[in-house]
């Protein structure tokens, strides 16, 4: 699906995230493939230093032992480069990678298929491991830990189990909600990684290194306005830096200035917070209609001419992590930061509430 920039209601709120520019979700297919934007190595994924030096360790000590290494479980928000670090374990291990998701898998003999055919020390990745069917998650458990797989041959009172010996193989599960994993599979993992959303400065490192493989020419300052924009999410600084490249070519500009930058994301309703237009419409809503709130979602939803599942997962996560609005028993409420944001003084009753 190709991006675009039409923000009408949408059927769900996955779709609404789709259309997003700042948007975390992958959307469409570009020129440039996010395969070409990532790092292969270690040393080269920028940010998460913690998640780095463990995972550094780990792999080292599984090369030391000549070894496949435990099975790992890459945890956090979209586009925050769960993808591209299970291609760099890969790459580190010198290993092939066998790549899936958990909606990919439909019953437990397409697992089954899956894991017969590994060699010994390949990876298989699981993308949105959380998705796993039922029986899927089952025959994973035993795979992960005995490394073995019953298949079942025949139907009916004559079926029979046919026990098939797996090599040792390393599986790298990804997942945005860790609490769905059932606790069984979730224990079957010898390390888990927590990815955390980028500082800024982590994200102009990034946006520098992206700039460099598009041939865009960035001025002092220019990486720096982009990284404001981009939520804390490498996925969205690319995508943006894309669109500004896309400016440039327009423009015949040889050098981006922060000024370019600005102007070409103002034209995709982009503003310094990294807040769109949906954004600015669910604040103004509570603002100026209803006095800062307290609001129901339903209510909300309808000012602002979309689903309420849109607004409550596609909306407030960032709304609420940078605290332009609050969840309360009796609604959202807008915080002091949300009416400054929109130009506005806050009224008396909204001054006591923070």
């Amino acid at each position: 699906m190709n991006e675009s920039l039409d923000f009408g209601t949408s059927n769900t709120g996955a779709n609404e995230e789709s259309l997003r520019m700042v948007s975390s979700q992958p959307i469409g297919n570009e020129p440039v493939s996010d395969e070409e934007l990532r790092p292969h190595v270690l040393d080269g994924f920028i940010g998460q230093p913690r998640l780095k030096a463990q995972l550094q360790l780990f792999l080292d000590a599984a090369r030391k032992r000549d070894v496949p290494p435990d099975h790992i479980l890459l945890a956090g928000p979209p586009g925050l480069g769960k993808t591209t670090l299970a291609m760099i374990v890969a790459n580190e291990l010198e290993v092939p990678i066998r790549v899936t998701s958990g909606p990919a898998v439909q019953h437990a003999g397409d697992l089954a298929s899956i894991l017969s055919s590994l060699d010994t020390g390949e990876v298989l990745f699981i993308d949105e491991i959380h998705r796993l069917p039922r029986a899927a998650e089952e025959l994973l458990y035993i795979a992960m830990e005995d490394f073995r797989v019953d298949v079942m041959v025949g139907k009916g009172p004559g079926a029979s189990s046919i026990p098939l010996t797996l090599p040792r193989f390393t599986v790298i599960g990804a997942t945005t909600r860790e609490g769905m994993l059932p606790s069984p599979l979730r224990a079957r993992f010898g390390f888990t990684a927590h990815l955390d959303f980028y500082p800024h400065e982590e994200l102009e490192k990034l946006i520098d290194r992206s700039a460099n493989v598009l041939g865009v020419n960035l001025d002092e300052g220019s990486a720096h306005e982009m990284a404001l924009r981009s939520r804390g999410t490498p996925r969205i600084a690319n995508r943006l830096l894309r669109r500004v490249r896309d400016w440039a070519i327009v423009h015949d500009l040889i050098v981006v200035r922060p000024a370019d930058v600005k102007e070409a994301l103002s034209l995709y309703q982009i503003d310094s917070e990294g807040l769109d237009r949906l954004d600015i419409a669910v604040l103004n809503a509570i603002v100026r209609n209803f006095n800062g709130g307290p609001v129901g979602l339903n209510n909300l939803a309808a000012m602002v001419g979309e689903e309420s599942e849109t607004v409550e997962t596609v909306c407030e996560p960032y709304l609420v992590r940078e605290g332009f609005l609050v969840r309360t028993p009796k609604g959202r409420v807008a915080t002091q930061k949300a009416w400054q944001h929109l130009g506005l003084t806050p009224s008396d009753d909204v001054s006591k509430l923070f």
